[in-house]
């Protein structure tokens, strides 16, 4: 094992092995060539197939992860790769061996991140991963510099954006989904299997992330409700144009009143008056809400080469000045823990009425029941979302409505005979 050694910015050269030359990876490759003021430099790029044609000379490239992780010459290593098992590894090895480490693999650090907390302790190695959340955004560091845990009360926002941008076409070109997604594949914004995208598992990953440099909270995917936008139809959008809103895949974490935290990523119908609203194709935004400062509003692009490869920069500069994470939230942390106990309105749609579970609901504002297309909006208790599956189901989309949580409810009363007309019941 070897013991990191920080670096001097006035004279050292930072050298880099990169794990991965996909999109990310040529972004970096090319931003770097354009920036020499960095004083950093990759002497080789560690990839798995060597005989794919790539646009720089072979002698970069390697297919010997050692000849990266146990060159002595190597200060940091930058993993931009999309499997996540094998990233763990080779984050793990460099740690072990004194190297800086910089990732956008935000599946391998929501999966293993108290491992990756302990790796960093133990080996007192920077590990920085801006990229992994939001891309060229820089939410992560300013989630875990300028808020303080008791003053900040919330932050919701737009972190997908292959989902953005496939919501966008829907909206604004009345494409069917499918078509919507073939051209975020075409475009590079999501990828040729786009389930970790439009399923909801990659911006629950990033709120995963985000809620240890918010809240100071270490949460796996599961232990929140998340869901895509797989389900979403245009007859979905045309509602909710009806409605003057548009849909949105929102991550929310926001402080109830007993100091417990609701957190979710779902999708949800915004108005023209919320900052998420105007937020288009591959664009990202987070809002905040803290005691003090009030709301904060960033937005940036969040796919694509460039965008990511900027964010990838920014923590090898940060290097530079021997900048790491200090988790201070979640080292000096309260009590805050994740709570589903809270209530949240929804709409849901359906191709047949039936696969609703009615007996779930507080009661029911609203219902239009038609030829293989039926929906209702309606109070639920997250709980109950939590602990069911009947929601995800192929055929029923649910989308919050705004002003979605609600924390204490008064009971309406609904008349039966209504809901038999509705054909609800």
């Amino acid at each position: 094992m070897a013991t990191y050694k920080p670096i001097n910015p006035k004279t050292d050269t930072l050298t880099l092995g990169l794990f991965g030359f996909g999109t990310v990876g040529k972004g970096l490759y090319d931003v770097l060539h354009s920036t020499p003021t960095l004083q950093s430099a990759i002497k080789k790029i560690c990839i798995k197939n060597a005989d794919k044609k790539r646009s720089i000379p072979a002698e970069h490239f390697t297919t010997d992860a050692n000849a990266l992780l146990y060159d002595d010459s190597i200060h940091v290593i930058v993993e931009l790769i999309d499997d996540a098992q094998a990233a763990f590894a080779i984050v793990k090895t460099a740690m072990q061996q004194g190297k800086a480490v910089v990732s956008a693999n935000k599946k391998m650090i929501a999966e293993h991140f108290e491992e990756l907390l302990a790796l960093q302790q133990e080996y007192q190695t920077p590990f920085l991963y801006e990229a992994a959340c939001c891309a060229s955004m820089p939410i992560v560091r300013n989630l875990e510099e300028y808020y303080d845990n008791d003053l900040l009360q919330s932050f919701r926002g737009i972190i997908n954006g292959s989902t953005n941008f496939i919501l966008t076409k829907i909206f604004e070109e009345q494409l069917e989904f499918n078509e919507a997604l073939l051209l975020a594949q075409q475009l590079g914004f999501a990828e040729s299997d786009p389930k970790l995208d439009i399923g909801g598992f990659d911006a629950a990953n990033k709120l995963s992330i985000l809620l240890a440099h918010s809240f100071g909270v270490i949460a796996k995917t599961d232990d929140f409700l998340f869901n895509g936008i797989e389900n979403i139809s245009l007859q979905d959008a045309t509602v909710a144009k009806e409605k003057k809103y548009s849909i949105k895949l929102v991550a929310n974490a926001k402080k109830l009143s007993n100091g417990k935290l609701a957190s979710f990523v779902l999708p949800q119908f915004v108005t023209p008056k919320d900052d998420l609203y105007h937020v288009q194709n591959e664009f990202n935004a987070v809002t905040t809400e803290s005691a003090f400062a009030d709301k904060h509003f960033f937005k940036g692009k969040g796919a694509g080469a460039f965008p990511t490869a900027s964010a990838v920069l920014s923590d090898i500069s940060a290097l530079r000045y021997n900048y790491r994470y200090e988790y201070k939230k979640i080292h000096h942390q309260t009590d805050t823990t994740i709570s589903n106990d809270f209530y949240l309105n929804v709409f849901i749609s359906v191709d047949d009425i039936s696969k609703i579970n009615k007996a779930d609901f507080e009661w029911i504002e609203e219902w239009h029941n038609g030829f293989k297309y039926s929906w209702l909006s309606g109070v639920i208790h997250a709980d109950k979302l939590f602990n069911s599956n009947w929601w995800k189901q192929p055929g029923v989309s649910l989308i919050l409505n705004p002003d979605a949580v609600i924390e204490t409810i008064e009971y309406k009363k609904i008349s039966k005979r209504s809901l038999e007309l509705a054909g609800v019941v």
